[in-house]
């Protein structure tokens, strides 16, 4: 391909596999800019979540998550990537610049990753009662590394107990809080919008109704505490650092592990309330320990097919091409 124009079709499934990315409430906080060299990778602020993620942390991450599969389906398809993070200071929201050339052999790991995209889901559900063998999380630890980042298994009944008592408290701590409420709320879809958290469109009023009025985070973080200790796979996401360039590497790394997970068999699902209240996260990361950790993950093996969460149209995510090459 070299200097020629990206085929439309090429930056097309591209973005479709994108877009299977997982994000905080479903908002898909990203945007895509086809350019004469591959593609530009760009936060879509309308979709950001000021209680729950006000540094854009998480949404970041999500939009590190999509730039992963970018990687992986270019891959696929017998392209190279080479890959700019925050390439221009005067333009914010542009987080990585994606230029693709079918030139020389890509990676062959990241295009054995590729089946796994449409089969990733966010299992909320238990777990099967089965162990994960060590050679398992042993390569879902190594994925990790690829990216710079590293993922710590939490082992031991007293620490599994301690994380738990994080999350049920940072549980505590967000379902006090009305305008988190009202958020989380205001995300809550019928599945035919394409984003956010599907639910029937007749249950859809009330769903919001009860959350934004009621303080269940008793019940939440009984739940959610069980989940924690019961985990067949619990581990912390850490970065060196906690940079817009960590969190974008985090989310890449997030990705890898969840696409490697699924190739080996397993699922995932978040458990993040103790990242993402600020005064339990020192905590968490001591706990671990980790410098700074960006994700709390539980994975296992799922009991029964989990659908897919909805997904805007490419046309909802895809901005106009750029008519000049970059200097």
């Amino acid at each position: 391909m070299g200097g020629a124009k990206l085929r439309e079709d090429d930056w097309q499934a591209l973005v479709a596999a994108a877009i299977l990315a997982p994000s905080s409430h479903n908002t898909q906080p990203w945007l895509f800019r086809p350019t004469r060299a591959g593609l530009d990778l760009l936060a879509d602020e309308r979709r950001a979540l000021p209680v729950n993620d006000p540094d854009d942390r998480e949404l970041t991450m999500s939009c590190g998550c999509a730039l992963m599969n970018l990687r992986v389906a270019a891959a696929a398809r017998g392209l190279t990537v080479d890959c700019s993070l925050l390439p221009d200071p005067t333009e914010p929201a542009l987080l990585a610049r994606l230029s693709l050339a079918a030139e020389h052999r890509p990676a062959p790991a990241d295009a054995d990753l590729a089946p796994a995209i449409a089969t990733r889901r966010t299992c909320r559900r238990r777990f099967a009662d089965r162990p994960v063998p060590a050679e398992v999380v042993a390569r879902v630890v190594a994925s990790a590394r690829v990216e710079g980042t590293s993922l710590h298994p939490v082992t031991g009944e007293a620490r599994r107990r301690e994380i738990a008592r994080l999350v049920g408290e940072g549980d505590a701590v967000q379902w006090a809080d009305p305008s988190w409420r009202r958020e989380l709320a205001a995300w809550m879809h019928p599945g035919r919008d394409g984003d956010g958290l599907a639910l029937p469109t007749l249950a859809t009023p009330l769903a919001q109704a009860v959350v934004r009025t009621f303080d269940m985070g008793g019940g939440v973080a009984a739940r959610d505490r069980d989940l924690t200790v019961d985990s067949p796979l619990l581990a912390v996401l850490g970065t060196a650092g906690d940079t817009r360039r960590d969190w974008l590497l985090a989310g890449q790394a997030l990705e890898r592990v969840l696409l490697t997970a699924r190739r080996l068999g397993l699922q995932a699902s978040f458990l993040n309330q103790p990242v993402e209240v600020a005064a339990l996260r020192p905590r968490l990361a001591r706990a671990v320990p980790c410098e700074h950790p960006q994700i709390l993950l539980r994975a296992g093996y799922p009991t029964g097919d989990i659908p897919p969460s909805p997904r805007r149209a490419l046309d909802a995510v895809v901005l106009a091409a750029r008519t000049r090459d970059e200097p």
